[in-house]
């Protein structure tokens, strides 16, 4: 693993201050020859800090789809849709070219079921239910869902006290096992970052982190795909808009400029 990885982590919204909170995580957490480009859009795409309403999510489809084309010709192997929701995860996987593009709760799933076969996950609130719900069962991993379990708290209050977060989701998780007989836990926010340790150890189940899932699951991609060669394929369903069809239609004719930008080398 001589090369770098050159990953992007884009947080989906017009809103810069969880850059660094992000950057942070991933400077601990990446692997030394990684690189990753931690980023968030402007303001055109609104001034929303939060996805959690499908309005919101519609908001940000074409400057994610952009932002997803311009981390492709900037050379990125991989790049993380820094939202549980995965939005727009395959539509911006058919526009990504040679570059691999991974979703939190994808990536959650994934590696939650390597190791049990029915998980949990902790919800905000129970509005998001119904959406998270359709994705799972889209992936094809409805029977392993346990169950959700919401602690009633918005994105931006997940990291204000430390204390009553970890103790909701603590409470939460807890009843996930104990009653919905959940043999792992998803933490179901990319900002329920660094709450997992202690979850678990008290738990003794393995409690994933999305954040930290979809960063792990970047830099296996980019791996595989410098030293394989297992890049996006381009046949049938995964078609991406022809060349001419997007010269026609003045598609992508303005570079696209993301909003913030932190290098963690």
């Amino acid at each position: 693993m001589k090369d770098t990885l050159k990953i992007m982590y884009l947080s989906p919204i017009g809103f810069s201050a969880y850059d660094t909170i992000f950057a942070e995580m991933i400077k601990e957490n990446k692997f030394s020859n990684t690189e990753v480009h931690v980023t968030s859009m402007s303001s055109r795409v609104g001034l929303m800090d939060n996805l959690e309403y499908r309005t919101y999510n519609a908001l940000i489809a074409t400057e994610l789809i952009k932002a997803t084309r311009q981390a492709s010709k900037e050379g990125f192997d991989a790049l993380i849709i820094g939202c549980f929701y995965d939005p727009f995860l395959l539509d911006a996987r058919e526009i990504s070219g040679d570059m691999v593009v991974v979703g939190p709760s994808h990536s959650s799933i994934e590696i939650a079921l390597k190791l049990s076969n029915k998980f949990s996950v902790i919800i905000g609130q129970t509005k998001w239910e119904h959406e998270m719900h359709s994705t799972i069962k889209e992936y094809g991993y409805g029977e392993h869902l346990a169950s959700f379990r919401s602690v009633e708290m918005n994105v931006c209050e997940f990291q204000k006290d430390h204390d009553i977060t970890a103790s909701k989701l603590f409470k939460a998780a807890e009843m996930a096992v104990k009653e919905d007989h959940a043999e792992s836990i998803i933490l179901g926010c990319t900002l329920e970052f660094g709450f997992y340790e202690k979850i678990q150890e008290k738990l003794q189940v393995p409690v994933i982190d999305p954040s930290l899932a979809s960063l792990k699951q970047a830099e296996q991609a980019a791996y595989l795909k410098r030293n394989f060669g297992w890049k996006p394929s381009r046949k049938w369903s995964c078609e991406a808009p022809p060349c001419a069809d997007i010269e026609q239609f003045g598609l992508f004719k303005e570079e696209f400029v993301f909003g913030n930008r932190i290098i963690v080398k």
